[in-house]
């Protein structure tokens, strides 16, 4: 399994330059404003590039003055690289983008390298063509050298940002959808309902499970009710059962928390091989009870034990279900966000008496507002 070690970003919006290593499960705590999210952005544009999206994702972002360290005045630009790893190779994505005139970004140099770790002192680099408005790692040139860095490509086109905090009347997840539009999970959830329908037949253990770990903190949920629609069939909603009735419920009877609850299991609780190779998920504990959190925290846990996890968090008692190796600690400085690993020899003695999530409150690992 490829995995991303080790990431530099450098001007890119709050963050200024910072080195970030990367382990299985990556827990950010840190103030409001600090860069958290800024962070998590980042993942969510290298996955729209690798979908031919990134002008897109720019234009509807704020535009390219926006991604900036200080806006265009201090650095026309941005770079990043990312160190993937497999057990025979370390690969290596480097970009650098420039603002435009336009107020818009451009690949203003791109590279991938590659390195055998059998032959250490044996490695190659390869330049993939300036001046592109999207990436250049789909071109076609790049076949003769794809299966040397498919580590790299399988990696980046697996990469899972989810959002699931828009549970409006207007939220995807309550509207009517498609049964083909079922994998992989949006990062909305805008297509739960036929993602849970295709897994029902496609995976009915891997189904049974997410319905019985939605009641455990929904104990009035049955079961999801997924017929598709007439006439066509092709249509399908979020539509479920309760325990003490047989009259069909809809996504809008449904708690917000309860809502993106949902989301989150089925995201964590799907069949391993089809688990992106990097779960990145901003605040997963808003509007979930306290016994609910548990519960993620741990299909989190799990999830990390076949994948990488990235999340980011404010409460201090959802952090409490996590190791202080898991903690990367995020603050804000006159130069730009930090990423830091808390000294956990230092913190034994406090853990002792406190919870991690307490020693945090306490701001003795850092990372809040005073």
């Amino acid at each position: 399994m490829s995995k991303l070690t080790k990431l530099t970003l450098r001007g890119y919006k709050s963050i200024k330059d910072a080195t970030i290593e990367f382990g299985a499960m990556n827990v950010l705590i840190g103030a409001n404003g600090a860069g958290k999210s800024n962070l998590i952005s980042f993942f969510r544009m290298i996955s729209e590039m690798m979908a031919g999206r990134f002008q897109v994702y720019v234009g509807v972002n704020g535009r390219g003055h926006a991604f900036v360290h200080h806006g265009t005045g201090t650095l026309y630009g941005f770079d990043s690289s990312l160190m993937v790893e497999s057990e025979d190779w370390a690969t290596k994505y480097f970009a650098k983008w420039a603002n435009t005139s336009g107020d818009t970004l451009l690949f203003d140099y791109e590279a991938v390298s590659y390195q055998n770790k059998d032959a250490p002192n044996e490695r190659s680099e390869y330049p993939l063509p300036s001046g592109r408005f999207e990436s250049g790692l789909a071109l076609p040139f790049l076949d003769p050298i794809l299966k040397t860095i498919d580590p790299l490509i399988g990696f980046l086109n697996k990469l899972g940002v989810y959002h699931f905090h828009d549970t409006t009347v207007t939220s995807r997840m309550k509207q009517i959808g498609y049964v083909a539009s079922h994998t992989p999970l949006l990062h909305d959830g805008g297509n739960i309902a036929a993602f849970l329908y295709n897994l029902s037949f496609a995976d009915l253990p891997s189904y049974r499970r997410i319905v019985s770990t939605v009641q455990l903190i929904a104990p009035f949920f049955r079961d999801f009710y997924l017929e598709p629609q007439m006439p066509s069939c092709s249509e399908v909603t979020l539509n479920w059962r309760h325990i003490d009735s047989d009259q069909v419920f809809g996504p809008h009877q449904l708690s917000d928390g309860t809502l993106r609850a949902i989301c989150l299991i089925a995201l964590l609780l799907q069949p391993v091989e089809k688990l992106p190779s990097l779960i990145v998920v901003d605040e997963p504990e808003l509007g979930l009870h306290p016994y609910a959190l548990n519960v993620i925290a741990a299909l989190f846990q799990k999830a990390a034990s076949h994948t990488q996890v990235l999340i980011s968090t404010q409460s201090s008692a959802f952090l409490d279900q996590f190791q202080p190796e898991d903690v990367i600690v995020v603050n804000r400085t006159r130069d730009g966000t930090t990423f830091t690993r808390p000294d956990t020899q230092k913190l034994e003695a406090w853990l002792e008496e406190y919870s991690l999530g307490e020693v945090w409150d306490k701001n003795i690992i850092a990372g809040g507002p005073h």
